[in-house]
């Protein structure tokens, strides 16, 4: 299995309950106002709901310290988008392995039986439909009709597949934009095919609830399929089938023979060859929203596994030398290059960013089982955005979209939400 808690006791024990993870580093924080990253701890406002409250429960839990698993216990594991902000932070001056050990903490509950009602509901839908939806597998690629788009269900091979993920198949409000990036694709001369009613979910909260088993199983499937296909590059506009893809998918040791990008990557790439030109104005001022998993989950993790040694008491040398995912390396740029190169508009950013991005306030199931959170979490985000004057969020994630949305029509704002796909086809 890929999660195991006994491989991060280690870094639990470590962790000096510094509070760290609460907050950004201040090099780059720029005003109290928006001064925290972990929407958990942000809002419930106890020291279990923080990145270090949760690596002590998993300690405890891996010393077999608590000997009954209770409701209150997974409330605070699973209140939590597991947004990995808590780990960027932690990282800028230690390396420890905050999010992992959040993950395994789940896998371990997931292992003794225990989990949250909603979330076995997920997973029933996983398994009975192959998305996470509670929506007919059968009703997959309805998002495509019309397209004209090669669906290899039905045979045949693409030099790029197209993977538009389960929030894009089967939400109306959304399907538009798969539909509008499969058109620009075509429009840009791509060799291009989707797996139609064959296509089946990336298994990331799958993975982030702590189900591994479930997780492995699409994973693999679905590693298998795109290389029967011929494919020689994935390309999604869901930016956590993109983050499970990038970061977690190499760690099962199958042969990938395709490249994995998210469409913002694709579409810089096509916009700088000149093979689509953006021409037509678009006159407003937008901030861009980093997706958690397109921005610092994405970028590979490499599980350490080695000895140990300390030095001087405290310093703790490890060979090999261990690998350290700080964040750093997410995709960041491609998003905002095709922004700035929509004629008319004007980027504007907010003052969490990049890998101290404040999360949307939907993953990990929480927009799922607990709206409430997920909702207060969106409102947050769209008050940074308002606080720099921006008539728009823009971001490249379904799940930010669908959450901001939802948000702004609760609190009756008028922030307009866009995603970058949309913006690229209006120019044109």
């Amino acid at each position: 299995m890929l999660l195991e808690l006994n491989d991060y006791v280690g870094d639990m024990k470590r962790c000096a309950r510094c509070s760290i993870c609460k907050w950004p580093p201040l090099a780059v924080m720029k005003s109290w106002r928006f001064s925290q990253n972990c929407p958990s701890i942000a809002r419930y406002n106890f020291y279990a709901y923080s990145g270090g409250g949760r690596m002590a429960l998993g300690l405890a839990l891996a010393e077999g310290k608590l000997d009954d698993v209770t409701d209150e216990l997974l409330n605070i594991v699973y209140r939590c988008t597991a947004c990995g902000a808590c780990d960027s932070s932690c990282k800028y001056n230690s390396e420890l392995e905050v999010l992992w050990s959040i993950y395994s903490t789940r896998a371990h509950l997931v292992s003794m039986g225990n989990f949250l009602p909603e979330h076995f509901m997920i997973i029933e839908s996983l398994r009975k439909e192959d998305n996470t939806l509670m929506q007919p597998k059968a009703d997959r690629a309805k998002w495509a009709e019309g397209l004209n788009i090669r669906d290899l269900s039905q045979g045949g091979q693409a030099e790029v597949i197209y993977h538009a993920g389960c929030l894009y198949c089967y939400d109306p409000d959304l399907s538009s934009i798969a539909r509008d990036a499969v058109t620009l694709l075509k429009q840009a001369g791509i060799d291009l095919g989707i797996m139609g009613s064959n296509e089946a979910c990336c298994g990331s909260m799958a993975f982030q609830l702590g189900f591994q088993g479930e997780f492995i199983k699409f994973a693999e499937s679905n590693i298998d399929d795109w290389n029967a296909a011929g494919a020689k590059r994935v390309v999604t506009s869901c930016a956590c089938g993109f983050g499970i893809m990038k970061a977690v998918y190499p760690l099962l040791g199958k042969e990938m023979k395709f490249e994995v990008l998210h469409i913002t990557q694709i579409l810089d790439e096509l916009i700088k060859e000149g093979k689509l030109q953006l021409s037509k104005s678009i006159p407003t001022r937008v901030t861009y929203h980093d997706p958690c998993n397109l921005g610092r989950n994405s970028e590979e993790y490499v599980p350490w596994k080695g000895v140990e040694k300390k030095v001087l008491g405290q310093f703790i040398l490890r060979e090999p030398e261990k690998v350290v995912h700080r964040g750093w390396e997410g995709v960041y740029e491609p998003p905002r290059d095709i922004i700035r190169r929509v004629p008319g508009i004007e980027l504007v950013e907010m003052e969490r960013i990049r890998e101290y991005s404040w999360c949307c306030g939907a993953g990990s199931g929480v927009k799922l089982s607990m709206d409430d959170f997920a909702l207060w979490t969106a409102s947050e985000r769209i008050k940074e955005a308002e606080s720099v004057a921006a008539e728009a969020i823009v971001t490249a994630c379904p799940w930010c979209e669908r959450n901001f949305k939802d948000a702004i029509a609760q609190s009756g704002d008028h922030l307009m939400v866009y995603d970058v796909v949309e913006l690229v086809k209006q120019a044109l």
